[in-house]
């Protein structure tokens, strides 16, 4: 007797890209945090009938292979190589700051104040300014009044005479130096091409391991984020199996007993 306890281990590798080009010598790639996996066999019965109410044969007709499996973790090769299939580039990591502190508008000489990234980044686009009121500031091209506030291209923020001295809190996106952080570019491609991975799911429980193998897989669904308040996200696939290259074999099953 063989039984399964826990979620298990999904392994995922890039068979063709966005583009249905063969991926070389592509990444392997582990998926962390997993905490859900299933997989279905699903098959249309074809029943034959007499002139009698119950079959005299039934059959099976199309079959499908399907499953979705979650993970807590959010990984850039990982969402590649299971839904996009795209070219990535590393290196630049773009975030929006939101300012809780708040900053005072000077009460004399010039009116402004300086956005200052994170991490020595770099200001890249203005995102609004709330007002400790809970107001919002109007954006303006230049010479601003009560309420309003222009910005220039590295983050200078100008206010009225009128608003001196009052906090205020500007929000931007900027961009950093980051050699872990990916970036995916979603690209509105031609459909037809779909990118496709090799599919390897373990479960073991009491010594016992079972191992199916999926030869080509396509996700149909990227759940990716599901916030809440209290909570984490938890990224969730759906995808389907169909035969490899040849148009025989789908997977490969092994189970210990």
């Amino acid at each position: 007797m063989q039984l399964t306890f826990g979620s298990g281990e999904v392994f995922a590798e890039m068979i063709t890209d966005a583009y249905g080009n063969r991926v070389q010598n592509a990444t392997p790639v582990r998926i962390m945090g997993l905490q859900e996996m299933s997989v279905d066999l699903s098959a249309e019965l074809k029943e034959f009938y007499g002139q009698n109410r119950f079959a005299l044969a039934v059959a099976q007709g199309k079959v499908k292979v399907s499953g979705k499996f979650k993970g807590a973790l959010i990984n850039g090769l990982a969402l590649n190589t299971l839904f996009f299939g795209a070219e990535y580039a590393t290196g630049t990591m773009k975030a929006l700051w939101a300012d809780v502190a708040g900053k005072a508008i000077p009460a004399s000489g010039a009116y402004t104040v300086q956005a200052t990234a994170p991490n020595g980044g770099r200001f890249v686009e203005d995102a609004g300014v709330m007002g400790s009121d809970g107001t919002a500031y109007i954006k303006v091209a230049s010479n601003p009044q009560a309420g309003q506030y222009m910005v220039s291209a590295t983050g200078l923020y100008t206010f009225a005479e009128a608003d001196k001295g009052k906090t205020v809190y500007p929000s931007f996106t900027y961009t950093q130096t980051m050699p872990s952080a990916k970036k995916l570019e979603l690209t509105n491609l031609a459909m037809g091409n779909t990118p496709t991975f090799k599919l390897k799911y373990l479960t073991q429980f009491k010594g016992k391991k079972a191992l199916l193998e999926l030869e080509s897989v396509t996700s149909g669904k990227l759940g990716l984020f599901s916030t809440k308040n209290d909570d984490f996200s938890v990224p969730e696939i759906d995808f389907t199996a169909q035969t490899d290259e040849a148009g025989f074999k789908v997977g490969t099953l092994w189970v210990q007993e």
